[in-house]
Formats: C-alpha cells, structure tokens, sequence
C-alpha cells in the first residue's frame, strides 16, 4: 500500500539528488580555475536539455487548471532552450581535446552518421524542434477548414 500523502522532501528524490549534484559541482568549480572543455559543456547541456523536457511536461500539465503559472513554466522552458543554445555555441567556440581528424562543425545533414562529439547537436536540434512546435503557429499542422 503506498501512501497517498507522500511528504514534499520524499516527492522527488531524483530532482532533489541532480540538484545536489550540480551544487557539487558549481562548489568544486569555484574552488578550482580550470576553464570549462567540450566534454563539461556537453554534459552540461545534457543536463540543460533535460530540464527543458521537464518544465516543458510540467507546464502543459498546470496550464489548464493553474493558467498563470502554467505562463510561468512556459516562460522558464522558454529560457532553458535559451540557456541551452548559448551552451551549444560555447561548445562549438572551444578547441576540440585532441584531433580526431573529424570535422566538428554542427552539420545536421550528417548528424547520424557524423562523429560522437555531435550528439551535443542532436539534442539541441531535438530540443529547438520541441520549442518551435510550442511557439511557432505554423508548426502545429493544417488548420481545420473553415465551414460558413
């Protein structure tokens, strides 16, 4: 039998735990000055992507019965693929670890076949894909036909 009345602190621990761990990490880098690589800013962006799946989930579940801070949570979805995309440029900005001989430039036309370093574009691809059918009218398909 599960209890119906679960306490705030036992809702979500797995949210709770990857805030504590991006806690951790912002700690560990204020102590340190080593400036971020690609690999930090993809995982980074892993994270940002996620988080962006879930206020996008969690507001089109509040809107309707909470409209305002369903306009809320649509507003922070909209700032994390923000977030996300300014990611995405510092990543392709830095210098590649070591030479792979591959090209790393964002080129979706070669997305599936391309180097592993892209997946970075394939989830800011997903993602601005996920933003544009939320935001942009002519995404959401045909208009249903007018009848006079």
């Amino acid at each position: 039998m599960t209890n119906a009345h679960t306490p705030p602190g036992d809702a979500h621990p797995y949210l709770r735990a990857a805030t504590a761990g991006v806690r951790h990490h912002a700690r560990q880098a204020a102590r340190t000055s080593t400036p971020a690589d690609r690999a930090h800013l993809d995982v980074l962006h892993s994270h940002l992507t996620g988080l962006h799946l879930l206020m996008d989930r969690l507001a089109d579940t509040t809107r309707p019965r909470h409209p305002a801070a369903g306009r809320h949570l649509a507003a922070a979805h909209l700032r994390l693929w923000q977030a996300a995309t300014s990611v995405h440029d510092a990543f392709h900005t830095l210098p590649a670890a070591e030479s792979t001989g591959l090209d790393s430039d964002c080129r979706p036309d070669r997305l599936p076949e391309g180097p592993q370093v892209l997946t970075i574009c394939q989830r800011q691809l997903a993602s601005g894909h996920a933003i544009r059918r939320k935001t942009t009218p002519a995404d959401h398909g045909p208009r249903p036909a007018r009848t006079a």
